[in-house]
């Protein structure tokens, strides 16, 4: 190895705490055998080699996939080993992104890291192995890592940095005695933790069967007793954040299926509510204030999901709506500010609006031209674009006014806005429900990956019609029950809090 320079001095004021007798403050480097990287080149990739990791190949809690890492060629590893290699009991320490994210190398065999990580090599005899490799995960290296990183595009920790890493030194038998002590403690932690997976999903099966029994049950007797056995064991179930978002789920597909509240014979049932939108339709085609639509075909006995309640009727949302595709505004057009923000994509989360979210806007001329892309009060604006394998598309939200802050609205391509002829926020959380969800998404087209979906798609969704009382009763409803969802997580987040603050108070005597 190479003489190494001379490390700075540990000012008192760089100390955290007191150390026992015996134990001594040094620099990491002082207790390094090497703490060092290859050179800052990437090699060709080759399809058989030897193994290059970087962190996108570290997985679990110390584990390194080397069968996914890119592979270089013989010639490359000789020549790039020579600066340094990671061998067994050697610490993998990324520089950027994920930092202090660490892997103890427990394998001998050949292979490099990149060169966005350096390797601690240890001193063998002098330094447990695994100490070091405690210690480069602790809480101590967090403060180090937040003190010496660069805050650049991505934030990185330089080699040298690392090197002048504060490190508490105990004596080499103690060092020995306390891995053995960490290992014995973990174990337990494994344990514990596996216990309490498994208790979680015990509690996580059970409450989506009681669920599924909720939403399958066609005699009220079943429904009753489903609902029994969640109110009499209801902070078993809800003491696992995974049930109340499901609850949440089901609270909507209970509602869209007639099963949260009580119908009303008296209310005016949802055909004279269709008949009464088709006229205000024609009234408006009339006045050339909406185009005539093509007529939709009719819906046939496949299409429909489920039997509903007397007075409820399925219908394609075209018929209910007007379903208008967002504009396609040049980039070139767009300007930082304004007073008519275009909203793309990225603006759009499940029931909100991301405004700040890279605002663009167009200067007034534009907006006059594209007038009929300005989002009106009680709209639901709609994404139709997005990633297949997470469904992250479909978000909705119901516009309640523009517009906002003095600043209005207009939706670019790929958007849509749904403009109803009654109040949307049944229809806006309609179009939430996965079962619903699902039947569309089949009709998405697009790559592998991206899922597209049509004006004609919206046009045609099919999707269960209560009468308009019932409508107002649902959402009246469905806000009690998610104000009582939100206050479960807020409890079960009090509990966990409160099991840390108590675990830590007792770490804190020790």
């Amino acid at each position: 190895i190479k003489q190494s320079k001379p490390l700075p001095e540990i000012n008192p004021d760089e100390v955290p705490y007191d150390l026992p007798k015996g134990w001594e403050w040094c620099r990491w480097n002082h207790v390094a055998l090497k703490i060092g990287d290859i050179d800052h080149k990437m090699p060709n990739e080759v399809t058989d080699g030897v193994p290059y990791v970087s962190p996108r190949d570290f997985f679990g809690k110390n584990e390194i996939n080397f069968a996914q890492a890119k592979k270089i060629s013989v010639q490359d590893f000789e020549a790039l080993r020579l600066k340094i290699q990671p061998q067994k009991f050697d610490i993998i320490f990324p520089r950027y992104g994920t930092l202090g994210v660490n892997r103890f190398v427990l394998v001998d065999i050949d292979f490099l890291a990149s060169y966005s990580c350096a390797v601690i090599k240890n001193i063998e005899g002098f330094i447990e192995p695994k100490y070091s490799y405690y210690y480069s995960i602790s809480k101590l290296v967090r403060g180090e890592i937040e003190r010496y990183t660069k805050k650049t595009t991505q934030a990185n920790v330089g080699v040298q940095s690392i090197q002048i890493f504060l490190y508490p030194l105990p004596p080499l038998a103690e060092q020995r005695r306390i891995v053995a002590k960490i290992d014995e403690l973990m174990a337990r932690c494994d344990r514990l933790e596996k216990l309490r997976g498994d208790r979680d999903r015990k509690q996580i099966a059970v409450h989506n069967s009681t669920l599924n029994r909720l939403l399958i049950a066609k005699e009220q007797s079943e429904f009753n007793t489903a609902w029994q056995f969640i109110t009499q064991h209801f902070s078993e179930l809800y003491a696992v954040k995974e049930n109340v978002t499901e609850l949440r789920k089901a609270i909507l597909q209970l509602a869209v299926m007639g099963k949260l509240v009580p119908q009303d014979p008296n209310d005016q049932p949802a055909s004279e509510l269709l008949r009464e939108i088709e006229a205000e339709k024609q009234r408006l085609v009339k006045e050339g204030k909406i185009k005539q639509s093509k007529p939709l075909p009719e819906i046939k006995p496949d299409e429909i999901l489920y039997e509903l309640p007397k007075g409820w009727k399925w219908v394609r949302l075209g018929n209910i709506s007007q379903i208008i595709g967002g504009f396609a505004y040049k980039s070139n057009s767009f300007q930082m500010e304004g007073t008519k923000q275009v909203l793309r994509l990225g603006n759009i989360r499940p029931d909100l609006l991301r405004l700040n979210e890279n605002p663009v806007f167009i200067n007034d001329s534009i907006g006059e031209l594209t007038s009929e892309y300005c989002l009106l009060k009680n709209d639901i604006l709609i994404t139709m674009t997005g990633t297949r394998a997470k469904r992250d598309y479909l978000y909705t939200v119901c516009i309640e006014e523009n517009p906002i802050n003095g600043v209005s609205l207009y939706f670019n391509q790929r958007v849509g806005a749904i403009r109803l002829f009654f109040k949307p926020k049944y229809i806006n959380l309609a179009l939430k429900v996965e079962i619903l969800k699902d039947v569309i998404f089949l009709s998405a087209t697009g790559s592998a990956n991206q899922a597209n979906i049509g004006i004609s798609n919206l046009r045609e969704w099919v999707l269960p019609l209560p009468p308009l009382a019932e409508q107002h009763r649902i959402v009246a409803k469905i806000d009690q029950l998610m104000a009582l969802c939100d206050n479960l997580e807020k409890q079960i987040d009090a509990a966990n809090s409160k099991q840390t603050n108590l675990l830590n108070a007792v770490m804190t005597k020790i």
